[in-house]
């Protein structure tokens, strides 16, 4: 589960892995529309049809507009997302961002939960496409 490529774009940093990618956004952004087309170009490049998840890890404090979340679900092959919430105040902005997700959405304590929490689910994503 080595890292397989690094970002530092615009407003983040991706760190792209097998079956996932970790994104950590940087202090004082606002994520909008133009910033998921950024995202787009390294999901295009490292998992064109095939199923990965996102996990953002909330090290610093930005914003997201609930909306961008019906843009990314049109990502076919994005099958999940999980949320490490540094503190309360982020952790009730990603609960109240879950409602505009509707995919596999969770919230984690810490990163390593997270990472088998989206391997697990794409583990499964893989056995149904086989079926």
């Amino acid at each position: 589960m080595g890292i397989i490529n690094y970002y530092n774009i615009s407003h983040a940093e991706v760190f792209v892995f097998d079956d996932f990618l970790i994104k950590q956004v940087k202090e004082g952004v606002k994520i909008d529309l133009e910033e998921t087309e950024e995202l787009k170009l390294i999901l295009e490049e490292h998992f064109k049809n095939k199923k990965m998840a996102y996990i953002s890890n909330r090290v610093t404090s930005y914003s997201v507009n609930p909306l961008v979340y019906k843009e990314v679900e049109k990502m076919s092959n994005l099958v999940a997302i999980a949320i490490i919430p540094k503190d309360e105040k982020m952790r009730q902005s990603a609960e109240f961002e879950r409602q505009f997700f509707n995919k596999p959405f969770e919230i984690f304590e810490n990163l390593s939960d997270a990472i088998q929490w989206v391997q697990k689910i794409i583990l499964n994503e893989n056995k149904e496409a086989i079926v």
